[in-house]
């Protein structure tokens, strides 16, 4: 599973959490252990909890040791050392033996337990009749089996729990207090208990803290590959994925992954330890009722099944869902001036309402689904505790099990259910995370296509340490969008000269500004090349090759910040003299010191408290402080006035004056007195030269020239 995969990077805490969600299970299965010890031996056998006593009297000492045979004879005799009191104490070699010796002693003391209450039988003559070799170990042995022969079947609990009395009764006739040997021993489990809690809860928040940390880890480490990624990708990649896709993968798919990746080291790894563990601890305490667990994990298995089914197609499709809600809410607030200038308010509410509508469905009917698996849950769970108190009551009735165990058995059928439970919660939840995880791995898995030559191969090194203006050719270029089967460029070839200003020219889509683009190799040419200085473009890294370049795009984009923040994008250590040096060629000085704080006065996102002019005269003084050494301007002016535009062209011819100049207009004004001008039409270059020559030779330039002009403003120079 992908999310499995991005914990490859976090083994060493993944292992961690492993090892402590051991110990965390052995805590919390250990507990209902102890609570059944309070029950069984705290409660019912005031706190005796083995029928070898710590102490014995001389005569139960010789009657056990009577009773038992040869071997276990001995062993018995080595486990007691007798006390100056005429009593005989477990040692401690004894106490590393006490459930062998419980097996041991267990029928000898009922059977003296029992002598008492019977007038006829009279041990101490079968004692004296033993020394006297009147009656041999064998015999007494023998009487012993075919007495527990007469119990059936519950022989060995009925036993246990007899030898258990004839402890107490023991330990009574030691002067014991039975009052204070109870209370002990509920005071040593009690604390064992709170010991485990305090244990369990250190290693439940060192597992949340380190799975925490691993997750936002993760999260942190697909955000900023996404974000690299996006970053590297041309405009073709992104406008497959949409903005509004590429924003939802970047915040609602990784903060998915990353809370599943939570679930899954703290719950996912929990439950199957968790559960196995319960099964060996059921195994242990009793089988005979494990038919009632295994017939609860089913029926949970099979309910997991149906929601599954029935609510997983609908999970699939909710991020793209959300994608449509975002990509609705986007458009809407970007065009939101042009939505109030056509009164189209109403149109847009229901558009963002279906969106909206659609992905509130899909939302309810998965949690109304996912809302009938608890009360069913719940059923389950609660159906199992009665037939388990049901079952484990006949079973207390014959003497099978005792109360505790019974109580135990509940706790760790709850346990092992609960765990199946949790495995098939997050079973839900993992086809959504995955869904996530791919969408996010569709983003990360495209590569750019526009990448950088191999090392070896690029050629920065003929573009470094160059002065003044650079040679733009273009050879035979075309080009047309992804799989388009009609070019928008075709057999393009023109050169741009340091010093020079070439402008471009043409009717709407003549594909003025994909020029620009080529240029900045925002896309790649689809045939012919690009060359800076004779060195094709794609044989340099785009960083060196916009190193080279000063770009102003057709919608000026300012970033949130300040008018200084702005200019000096490029090198936030920029000199203040070079950034006042941009602003007064941009024309943009005497916009700047009507501003209180002057460079320092803010800039909201995209540049919305600025006007149009101001903004691209701002984008205009971005590229001019850069050390560029060609300068491309994509219909950059049309948002000024005549007189700025005449006034910042004379201040870029003045400044600019060895350097490459290219100028996207609409304006014939604007590119008037431009060395070059190239006209494009549907793609195709038309005509090429300056004003005067395209005058008499291009008819489109001429069209256009004549429509947006005057013929005595044509012949007469400046427009402005």
């Amino acid at each position: 599973m992908r999310i499995v995969r991005y914990l490859k990077n976090s083994k060493i805490a993944v292992v961690l959490i492993v090892c402590l969600l051991i110990v965390q299970a052995f805590t919390d299965l250990s507990l209902p252990n102890y609570t059944s010890k309070i029950v069984d031996v705290g409660i019912q056998q005031s706190g005796v909890e083995h029928a070898a006593t710590d102490e014995m009297t001389a005569k139960t000492h010789d009657l056990v040791a009577m009773m038992l045979p040869a071997a276990d004879e001995q062993t018995f005799r080595d486990a007691y050392t007798e006390t100056a009191d005429g009593t005989y104490k477990l040692d401690d070699e004894g106490k590393k033996e006490i459930d062998e010796l419980d097996r041991m002693v267990a029928m000898p003391l009922v059977a003296i337990h029992y002598s008492q209450q019977i007038p006829d039988l009279d041990l101490d003559q079968v004692m004296q009749a033993y020394q006297a070799d009147v009656v041999t170990k064998d015999q007494i042995l023998d009487m012993l089996d075919e007495a527990k022969e007469k119990m059936g079947d519950m022989g060995d609990s009925i036993v246990d729990q007899q030898a258990i009395a004839a402890a107490k009764q023991e330990y009574e006739s030691l002067g014991y207090n039975l009052s204070d040997l109870q209370m002990n021993y509920l005071v040593r489990i009690g604390l064992i208990m709170l010991g485990l809690a305090a244990l369990g809860m250190v290693v439940a928040i060192a597992v949340g803290f380190i799975a925490s940390r691993t997750a936002a880890k993760v999260g942190a480490t697909l955000r900023g590959k996404l974000f690299r990624r996006v970053v590297s990708f041309s405009d073709a990649e992104v406008q497959s994925f949409s903005a509004a896709s590429l924003i939802t993968r970047g915040t609602n798919d990784i903060q998915l992954v990353q809370m599943v990746t939570v679930m899954l080291l703290r719950m996912v790894l929990y439950s199957p330890i968790l559960a196995i563990g319960g099964i060996i601890m059921v195994s242990r305490t009793n089988l005979a009722m494990s038919w009632i667990i295994v017939l609860a994990v089913v029926i949970i298995f099979v309910l997991i099944m149906v929601l599954m089914k029935v609510a997983m197609p609908k999970f699939k499709i909710v991020q793209k869902l959300i994608d449509r809600v975002n990509l609705v809410s986007r458009e809407i607030l970007t065009g939101l001036p042009v939505i109030r200038a056509f009164d189209r308010q109403p149109y847009e509410e229901e558009r963002f309402d279906a969106a909206n509508e659609h992905l509130m469905k899909t939302q309810l009917f998965t949690n109304r689904v996912m809302t009938f698996m608890m009360p069913l849950m719940m059923l389950v769970m609660n159906g199992v505790s009665v037939l388990i108190v049901w079952v484990g009551g006949s079973y207390i009735d014959t003497g099978t099990i005792q109360t505790g165990d019974l109580i135990a058995f509940i706790t760790y059928a709850m346990v092992i259910i609960m765990s199946f439970l949790m495995i098939g919660m997050i079973s839900i939840m993992l086809p959504r995370a995955d869904v996530a995880a791919q969408r996010v791995n569709e983003v990360l898995e495209t590569e750019p296509t526009i990448c950088d030559p191999e090392p070896s191969r690029a050629r920065d090194a003929a573009l470094a340490d160059r002065a003044g203006g650079a040679t733009i050719a273009f050879n035979d270029v075309s080009f047309k969008y992804g799989d388009s089967k009609e070019c928008v460029l075709e057999d393009l070839s023109f050169t741009a000269e340091p010093g020079k200003t070439t402008a471009l020219i043409g009717s709407t889509g003549s594909g003025k500004s994909t020029v620009i683009k080529l240029i900045e190799r925002f896309y790649d040419v689809t045939e012919g090349s690009i060359t800076l200085d004779g060195v094709d473009i794609r044989d340099v890294s785009q960083r060196a090759l916009r190193a080279q370049l000063g770009y102003v795009p057709q919608k000026a984009f300012l970033f949130s910040g300040t008018i200084e923040s702005n200019v000096a994008y490029s090198d936030e250590d920029m000199p203040v003299e070079r950034v006042d040096q941009a602003i007064d060629i941009a024309q943009a000085a005497d916009f700047v010191a009507s501003k209180e704080e002057g460079l320092e006065a803010d800039v909201s996102q995209g540049g919305t408290n600025v006007s149009g002019g101001q903004r691209q005269r701002l984008a205009i003084a971005r590229a001019l402080a850069t050390e560029a050494r060609a300068y491309l301007f994509d219909d950059s002016f049309s948002a000024l006035d005549y007189k700025t535009d005449a006034a910042l062209r004379q201040e870029l011819h003045a400044r600019l004056s060895d350097k490459t100049v290219v100028i996207v207009a609409q304006r014939i004004s604007t590119i008037l007195h431009a060395d070059k001008i190239v006209v494009l039409d549907e793609g195709r270059i038309v005509g090429q030269g300056t004003h005067e020559e395209l005058m008499q030779t291009c008819e489109e330039y001429r069209e256009i020239a004549m429509s947006q002009l005057s013929e005595e403003e044509l012949t007469g120079g400046d427009a402005a």
